[in-house]
């Protein structure tokens, strides 16, 4: 059984975005992955314990969108909590052999945010060993194979809409003053670490 994991930060100490809008976020729609998850666990247990399973194509999909939602909301809520600024150590240096600059890469996370449906990921891809900007719709379409996510934009409108109503750019300049890069930083270190 999955579990709702605890927020890595107090919900009212961001700048910008409400401790409900992080309760909503969190206590709610992020739990809701989880618990769905676990549901669908617990049918595809008894179905396999008959021998019985019939059309699974449904059962499956919705698998996939609920596994990947519950663990792009762990990704996207460990990033938060800190105050913002720039990239540091190891992932800063990466940042700017793979993106040319930070303000280059903010740049282009800026740019996919615009048009992404779901998700704005920095991941680490060991096919090549490089950082990628990945841009996610929903949860689980336009995700490379492989590649682990060590910053999460999430882009719903669940994440944002109680404190900025449809100002998803004003969102997005609070997320970026909630980065805590102490802590992207060593998910960095330790998913580039194996490779």
């Amino acid at each position: 059984m999955f579990e709702v994991k605890p927020l890595p930060f107090s919900p009212d100490s961001l700048e910008g975005i409400s401790e409900q809008q992080i309760k909503f976020h969190h206590d709610v729609h992020y739990a809701a992955y989880v618990n769905n998850r676990n549901k669908i666990e617990a049918q595809l247990e008894e179905m396999r314990k008959k021998g019985e399973f019939g059309d699974l194509r449904g059962l499956k999909l919705s698998e996939s969108h609920n596994a990947s939602g519950m663990m792009l909301h762990e990704a996207y809520f460990d990033c938060m909590g800190g105050k913002g600024g720039e990239a540091i150590g190891e992932l800063a240096e990466k940042i700017k052999q793979d993106f040319g600059s930070f303000e280059n890469w903010k740049k282009e996370v800026l740019s996919i945010a615009v048009s992404a449906r779901g998700w704005v990921l920095l991941c680490f891809d060991p096919s090549d060993g490089n950082l990628h900007n990945y841009s996610v719709d929903y949860h689980d379409i336009g995700a490379v194979w492989g590649s682990t996510p060590v910053l999460a934009l999430d882009l719903w409108e669940h994440a944002y809409y109680l404190d900025q109503g449809p100002n998803k750019a004003k969102y997005i300049e609070a997320f970026f003053r909630n980065l805590n890069w102490e802590r992207i930083n060593q998910k960095f270190k330790e998913v580039s670490s194996k490779f």
